[in-house]
């Protein structure tokens, strides 16, 4: 048995930084939008408990679709957007002159402050070590401030499992409950869990909110 030839594989920021050059973060945003849909409303159902004015994190950006969206919630102060391909902060800043976007890798920026709602969408399975971004993300937390995550690439979504082979990018792949166990270990309560925009055919986006307490 030969070992694999993954010359020809390219990291996600590679990935997606073409994508960006190419118009196809348009699409992400529509294809991914019902299910965001679900995981802001819930998350921020749960922010307005709190009773305050709120700073957001957006992980994984794009063109900054959902950092505009939380920045345009009546009680939020302050909206970062932050992601690993350059040409998709390029395109934010493009639409967004005013908003805060910062290419940097997860693992090395370090945020002035903590945060109330850092979300997350399809970013946590292109990263090596998920369970290491998760606590360090867990930090930048106020006690009481909520990660919501929500992964299409899971185990229990069949249809993904070959999507590392057909896009020839490494993705981490994690049951849900392995997901789940990553979140405790962070010191994260999960205060909700669902698997949004499901469909026949489609087991719908793993959605996970932790509470930090």
């Amino acid at each position: 048995m030969h070992e694999e030839d993954t010359t020809t594989w390219r990291s996600a920021a590679e990935v997606f930084h073409q994508w960006a050059i190419d118009g196809k973060d348009a699409g992400m945003e529509k294809g991914h939008g019902p299910a965001v849909e679900e995981m802001l409303v819930s998350s921020l159902m749960q922010v307005a408990e709190l009773g305050k004015e709120f700073r957001a994190l957006d992980i994984g950006c794009g063109n900054g679709w959902v950092t505009r969206k939380l920045a345009a919630h009546p009680h939020c102060i302050q909206a970062i957007g932050i992601d690993a391909a350059e040409a998709m902060i390029d395109k934010a800043k493009q639409i967004d002159e005013a908003g805060e976007y910062y290419h940097c890798d997860l693992m090395q920026w370090q945020p002035e402050g903590e945060f109330d709602l850092i979300h997350s969408m399809e970013t946590m399975y292109y990263l090596k070590d998920p369970g290491q971004a998760i606590k360090r993300i867990a930090s930048w937390l106020n006690e009481g401030g909520l990660f919501v995550m929500g992964v299409d690439h899971y185990r229990e979504n069949e249809e993904s499992i070959a999507w590392p082979q057909k896009v020839k990018t490494p993705m981490t792949l994690h049951s849900e409950s392995e997901w789940k166990d990553l979140f405790t270990s962070a010191g994260l309560e999960i205060s909700n869990h669902w698997r949004a925009a499901a469909k026949e055919g489609w087991a719908g986006t793993l959605v996970i909110i932790g509470r930090k307490v």
